[in-house]
């Protein structure tokens, strides 16, 4: 209960309620886009301040390694699993879009674990930009074999010319928001204790309130996007429940094993468990276009975004806390 009273996560909740009843509240796109990229920044110099005192050490080597084992684990076995009741060009593109990870899901998470005094290391703003891309090109490559070895249509797939991988890796690796983290982590590290007392104004006291605004306008934009999944399998429905709970749960099990710390094993959790409504989307949109926006996209943003953040969040830094 004490994380609804949260003033973040409450305007979230009202940004939902806006939605449902259909109202014309709505944050203009320029502004959101704003408001994104500045958590981004501000997250990435905080990791880079952190690291910059901690230092490149083998605890965040350990972390950063099970961060990119989740990255190919998790959507390798959501084809496996989706592909038992869609067709394989949806099945990769949900694939993708659960093995990547959501920056907002995250941030709110860190800014809980601030909340409860629970500490984190800031290398894990790098597992998050470690974390997006891997599975943006194991479903390119998936959807590439899918046309050479099927039809679609009836027509040949091999009409249907390939997504060219080179092309995608280097937009997922470019993406503007991605590198924006790493830039501004870099900074941090350079500019340590020095650039962290600079920056506080702008990295830290008003982090509350962009997030609070940002998360209004993911509320807004889940409950309008929940009813693209009207009508569609049960399966998926509880696929974007489900799936999240059970790669959050082999995180937990991974992070115990390597001996990560119950925050840094907490953030491992909410990464595996978060779906991509943003990056992904939009690379997959081009990549794959035989596949189904509504669902990938509803999906996330719809049902998953949603859960992680009223439910899913304090459940697995408590979980964390409790398996340590």
């Amino acid at each position: 209960m004490q994380s609804f009273l949260d003033p973040a996560i409450l305007f979230f909740v009202f940004g939902i309620l806006a939605g449902s009843l259909k109202s014309n509240l709505e944050i203009p796109p320029p502004i959101s886009r704003f408001l994104s990229l500045y958590l981004l920044m501000a997250l990435g110099l905080k990791g880079g301040f952190s690291l910059a005192q901690s230092g490149l050490t083998a605890d965040v080597l350990i972390s950063l390694a099970a961060a990119l084992a989740m990255a190919t684990l998790v959507p390798v076995l959501g084809y496996l699993t989706l592909r038992r009741f869609l067709n394989r060009f949806d099945a990769a593109a949900i694939a993708a879009t659960y093995g990547s990870v959501s920056a907002v899901t995250f941030i709110t998470a860190v800014q809980y674990l601030d909340n409860h005094g629970i500490s984190f290391g800031g290398h894990m703003a790098a597992a998050m930009a470690l974390m997006e891309s891997p599975a943006i090109v194991l479903a390119v490559v998936l959807a590439n074999h899918a046309r050479r070895t099927t039809t679609l249509s009836n027509e040949p797939v091999s009409a249907v010319s390939n997504a060219p991988l080179g092309r995608i890796l280097h937009e997922a690796l470019t993406d503007g928001a991605q590198l924006l983290l790493l830039g501004a982590m870099l900074i941090g590290v350079l500019t340590g204790e020095s650039g962290q007392a600079a920056m506080k104004p702008f990295s830290v006291d008003l982090f509350k309130g962009m997030l609070a605004f940002f998360l209004l306008d993911m509320g807004l934009l889940a409950a309008r996007n929940m009813g693209k999944l009207r009508g569609q399998s049960v399966w998926l429905l509880v696929y974007a429940i489900a799936g999240p709970l059970v790669h959050a749960s082999i995180a937990l099990a991974l992070g115990s094993v390597v001996g990560m710390s119950a925050g840094n094993m907490a953030l491992l959790m909410v990464l595996a468990a978060s779906a991509s409504y943003i990056a992904v989307p939009a690379v997959i949109r081009h990549a794959i276009p035989e596949a189904n926006p509504s669902l990938y996209f509803g999906m996330s943003l719809g049902l998953t975004f949603p859960f992680n953040i009223l439910i899913g969040i304090p459940l697995y830094v408590q979980v964390a806390q409790l398996w340590r």
